[in-house]
């Protein structure tokens, strides 16, 4: 439970500090390029989250 507990810690702070990089710096290829890695990351930890059987082990 801790792993995951950790794990949302991470991708809310990593989306943030990106949220903070593409306010200040606008440009439109790099919003670009910002989403698809949040919504990459969004989808590694959806993935971890749902995976069946789960123990923690990798």
């Amino acid at each position: 439970m801790t792993d995951k507990i950790m794990a949302i810690m991470a991708l809310t702070t990593m989306i943030a500090f990106l949220a903070v990089v593409a306010w200040f710096v606008p440009d439109i290829d790099l919003i670009i390029v910002i989403s698809l890695v949040a919504l990459l990351a969004i989808y590694d930890f959806w993935r971890m989250l749902r995976e069946k059987g789960n123990n923690g082990s990798g």
